[in-house]
């Protein structure tokens, strides 16, 4: 027993064991106690060949027996392969680019590949005694046949090499390549790189591919996105008042940025139109659609609000403009309160009758720019609706000021204390020269009596904005949050609903 235990190969053997199982299978998932325990064996091993004269890195002692040979080549291989392996786990641990994971994985990749590479030659070089440099020599013709047949692989490998080291683009960067197409990158890897579409559609491109596109990084070297729109109005007006009405639009807006500032030019007039060009930013490409959805409902309320006419395509063969047609002339056909009671979707199940009785109760009022319509915490008791113009919401609490939303054309405020008796979540100011109508508490009654729908309408909208509001504040219970059933109740108590 002791003879079988002091035998090198023995010794050799019940080394390795222990350690592949102590940092292969014990510390697999602890990388650095991992390098630790693979460095501590791989010196053990290394004092003990030295000790009983066995050089892993010198060729072996001509003259020896065949079973010798077999022992020292396999105890030779065993150290070369600790050897690799605790150079991996030293790259594994101390190889770390900090917010880069896949830039390091694919470069750590890379290492591992080139110490393996080196730590098979080395076995043929040390253990089997073969000149690598004539075995390299002589395999050529075999390079080339598998390089020939591996030709669209290694294209794509080394084409992720050079981009990875480059780094055009990142995980989470939103590309456009040569054919258009828009995609979000979700992974990098030797082959190709994956990009998710606004369709949620997965496309795999080959890094081959992607090296020679012409693609366009739109996400950096920041996230923030610009956007242009075109919109065409008919010239019943001069561009510059046309150009005030865009104004109050991009200050209307809740979406975009207002760094950098948003802009507007005439890039068109003859007599059929004028065209003008809105350009504004957003956080992020994926915000784009929204923004857009929202410019364009804002340009429409703004439009009707200033009697302005939208104009048709220049490719689409219309009509020419001539000032005095029936549609210039059906802006005046009804009261502008009846006008503005028909752009608002909540009073769209009125008859024109109610309509009219309830347009002859409204109030206008007027406000300058930085005037305040209403100061937070104020009880409304009217609905205002905003006939032009555009404000501002803004809450303050302590020394911080939150700007809420911002209301436009078409938009009213004043639910909340009208319904329920609650005050304004926040200041209103003007942003522009504003012109409100106010319907009282009276004139509102009669309606909801008859048409009970207008109040779950109203209850609805209130809790849309209550549950906005608080997300913007990270404060639900400071608003005063309501379920839409809970006001309905409220409301019809309030107004004796059945």
């Amino acid at each position: 027993m002791l003879d079988a235990i002091a035998d090198p190969m023995v010794q050799t053997g019940l080394l390795a064991a222990v350690g592949a199982l102590v940092t292969r299978l014990l510390l697999r998932n602890h990388p650095k106690r991992r390098m630790v325990g693979q460095l501590v064996f791989f010196v053990a091993l290394t004092t003990l060949l030295l000790y009983h004269d066995i050089v892993p890195y010198a060729p072996g002692p001509a003259g020896t027996s065949i079973l010798q040979r077999f022992f020292v080549g396999v105890a030779k291989t065993i150290w070369w392969i600790n050897g690799a392996w605790s150079l991996i786990s030293v790259v594994r641990v101390f190889l770390i680019f900090e917010r880069q994971p896949s830039e390091v994985r694919f470069l750590q990749d890379l290492i591992v590949g080139v110490i393996y590479v080196g730590a098979i030659l080395s076995v043929v070089a040390y253990v089997f005694n073969a000149p690598v440099g004539t075995l390299i020599a002589t395999s050529g013709a075999i390079a080339i046949i598998l390089g020939l047949a591996l030709q669209s692989t290694l294209s794509d490998l080394f084409s992720g090499i050079a981009l990875n080291f480059s780094r055009p683009y990142a995980v989470g960067d939103w590309l456009v390549l040569g054919d258009s197409m828009v995609g979000r990158v979700s992974e990098t890897n030797w082959r190709a790189t994956h990009l998710l579409t606004g369709a949620n559609d997965l496309i795999i491109v080959p890094n081959s591919d992607l090296a020679k596109a012409r693609l366009t990084n739109i996400s950096s070297p920041e996230r923030r996105h610009g956007v242009t729109l075109a919109v065409r109005f008919r010239p019943t007006r001069a561009p510059s008042a046309m150009i005030e009405v865009l104004r109050s639009v991009l200050l209307s807006s809740n979406s975009i940025l207002s760094v950098p500032e948003p802009g507007i030019q005439v890039t068109m007039l003859d007599g059929n139109a004028v065209e003008l060009e809105l350009s504004f930013s957003v956080t992020d490409i994926a915000q784009e659609g929204r923004a857009k959805t929202e410019i364009f409902d804002l340009i429409y309320r703004h439009a009707k609000a200033s009697g302005l006419l939208l104009a048709p395509l220049a490719e689409s063969n219309g009509a020419t403009y001539t000032p005095g047609t029936r549609e210039d002339m059906a802006l005046g056909q009804h009261t502008t309160p009846h006008r503005l009671l028909n752009a608002i979707a909540l009073f769209g199940s009125m008859s024109e009758d109610e309509k009219e009785a309830l347009a002859a109760t409204m109030v206008r009022r007027t406000f300058r720019k930085g005037d305040i319509l209403v100061q937070q915490g104020a009880i409304l008791t009217s609905l205002m609706v905003i006939r032009t113009g555009t404000v501002s919401v803004t809450r303050r609490e302590d020394e911080r000021q939150t700007e809420l939303t911002r209301f436009a054309p078409g938009d009213y405020f004043g639910e909340a204390g009208l319904l329920t008796g609650a005050g304004e979540p926040g200041t209103i100011e003007a942003l522009t020269f504003v012109v409100v109508y106010e319907i009282t508490q009276e004139g509102l009654s009669p309606l909801l009596r008859d048409r009970p729908a207008i109040a779950d309408a109203l209850g609805a909208v209130l809790s849309k904005r209550v549950a906005t509001q608080s997300l913007r504040l990270a404060h639900a219970h400071d608003l005063g949050a309501t379920s839409a059933p809970g006001l309905t109740e409220r409301m019809r108590h309030l107004f004796d609903l059945q």
